[in-house]
């Protein structure tokens, strides 16, 4: 019994800081179209299967570096209860297209569906680089 207790004490502490671990930010997302970005041009190629993907602001972008990253992101809130449960991961395909980036990430409007209810607000997620 104790060892039971010992194992689910341990993995419940395991899944909590597995959750926590990240950093804050902000999302917003961006529309079509998606081409063509500074990390590969027209390619096609370069969005992940599920259309999962990312433009990286001035702080991520790391003179390019970035393409290609993944990051697992979570809403954590925003106006009007905009969360969904659970997390994804975007891989960054674009550098942001605006002189003052709107936010940390800007996601694709399939990627930002899936974790806010409200796809024209800006939320506040917890991401990590995978």
């Amino acid at each position: 019994m104790k060892l039971t207790l010992g194992i689910t004490i341990i993995w419940c502490l395991n899944v909590l800081l597995v959750s926590v671990v990240g950093d804050v930010g902000t999302a917003t997302s961006y529309d079509p179209p998606y081409l063509p970005t500074k990390c590969n041009g027209y390619s096609q190629q370069q969005f992940p299967e599920g259309g999962l993907f990312a433009a990286a602001s001035n702080g991520l972008w790391d003179n390019g570096a970035a393409c290609g990253r993944r990051y697992r992101i979570r809403c954590i809130s925003g106006p009007n209860r905009p969360c969904k449960d659970g997390t994804i991961v975007v891989q960054i395909v674009d550098a942001c297209r605006s002189k003052s980036c709107p936010s940390t990430l800007v996601l694709s409007n399939k990627a930002f569906d899936a974790i806010s209810r409200n796809s024209d607000t800006k939320i506040n997620m917890e991401y990590a680089q995978i």
